[in-house]
């Protein structure tokens, strides 16, 4: 008897994994096809074919497009399915502790780089699909509400370690507005930036702009 009941723990183990995995796919597929052919274009019908489910399975799953929308959002921002406030990543935390502002900053502009290669696609997408559709305007709204609760983290944090050269608040609004995307996809897409001389522009816009100017530094907020 007590083999019955660790083969049926067992199986629903397994069927809710399984069910796991198939939200998995059903969200990236849905993202890919939103990037590729717009929020407005892409139907349920289109997410289910690609994701080989039902349409039946994805209403009872996610409920409507608009749920998979943010969904889709938060694989994009974190780069995987975990549930994890974006400022509370391991590698979002080695950031904030960094002492030194300069090489903090440094080091948040080569992390932005780098995320901004999976968020530039589905912004410019969400920004396309807004005029037109409430769920996209109000799922834009929601990124940058997102982001700034993010950079308002961040920028009290900087101005704690007493190097900020700006107010707190200005601090946040700037590094809020230089981190949607756009401005990666403008440089580094549209005018063939690498992927490093754009982390490494905006680091440097960013030291010189935010931090104050210290001994040991050859210019101001230039680490040396």
């Amino acid at each position: 008897m007590g083999r019955k009941v660790k083969g049926r723990t067992y199986d629903s183990s397994g069927r809710q994994a399984q069910a796991e995995a198939s939200r998995s796919t059903i969200v990236r597929c849905a993202r890919d096809l939103f990037i590729e052919n717009g929020y407005g274009n892409t139907t349920i019908a289109d997410i289910a074919r690609a994701a080989g489910v039902s349409v039946e399975t994805i209403y009872g799953a996610f409920g409507n497009k608009a749920t998979l929308l943010q969904r889709a959002w938060d694989v994009t921002v974190g780069g995987d399915d975990e549930d994890i406030v974006f400022h509370e990543r391991p590698e979002v935390v080695e950031i904030r502790t960094e002492p030194d502002l300069a090489k903090r900053l440094m080091l948040h502009a080569a992390f932005s780089t780098k995320t901004a290669q999976r968020i530039a696609p589905f912004q410019l997408m969400v920004q396309s699909a807004g005029g037109a559709d409430p769920a996209a305007a109000a799922m834009l709204e929601e990124m940058g509400r997102q982001r700034l609760a993010g950079m308002t983290v961040m920028a009290a944090e900087a101005a704690k370690t007493g190097q900020l050269a700006v107010t707190e608040e200005e601090c946040r609004d700037l590094i809020w507005a230089m981190t949607d995307g756009v401005l990666w996809h403008r440089l580094v897409t549209e005018r063939g930036w690498t992927n490093d001389q754009y982390a490494d522009w905006l680091g440097r816009m960013w030291v010189h702009l935010l931090v104050q100017a210290a001994a040991g530094r050859g210019r101001r907020g230039t680490p040396t």
